[in-house]
């Protein structure tokens, strides 16, 4: 649909008013009776080389303060199971006769689900079982029992370890 130069200056006026893209698809159909979908009215702001409010670049955030205690490592895309500090997560171990919550175990299903390389399940020391998968793309997704299911913090170095473990056959 093409906009008239006065419903363009319209449309530019609500852009400088800071208005979102949502907001402006709203607006162009209760003002001007102009139905467009999302993406046509991100296409229109393209045309008039303007940049909406939820398209602006966002500021760099300023660099956070070095803590000053050692921190275990965090989760990347390339390393999403960092090995903790303390691998055994500190609770007792089989070694040490005593279990405390059980351990985590992982499990590799010989039937390999369409869309992903291999899959499985894991028991975290919570006693709760999660389907997992790892994508073709080689990234690892859990599948929790129910929503709103995290599984113990000092597992997942634990599962990464597990499961690289299971997927290298044991070694």
């Amino acid at each position: 649909m093409q906009l008239d130069e006065n419903q363009k200056r319209t449309v530019a006026g609500w852009v400088e008013e800071g208005l979102d893209l949502s907001a402006i698809q709203s607006r162009l159909e209760t003002e001007m009776d102009i139905r467009m979908t999302y993406m046509d009215v991100r296409f229109l702001v393209g045309d008039l080389e303007l940049t909406p409010k939820d398209e602006e670049e966002p500021e760099e955030p300023e660099p956070a303060e070095e803590p000053t205690a050692p921190a275990a490592e965090l989760p990347t895309p390339d390393n999403p199971f960092p090995a903790p500090d303390d691998p055994t997560g500190g609770t007792a171990t089989e070694a040490d006769g005593d279990i405390d919550g059980g351990d985590v175990s992982v499990t590799v299903s010989p039937v390999t689900q369409p869309g992903t390389m291999a899959s499985g399940s894991v028991t975290f020391t919570d006693g709760v079982t999660c389907d997992w998968h790892v994508d073709q793309f080689g990234r690892p997704a859990l599948v929790p029992p129910s929503d709103g299911y995290r599984p113990p913090e000092a597992d997942m170095p634990k599962f990464g370890q597990k499961l690289q473990q299971e997927l290298r056959g044991g070694f």
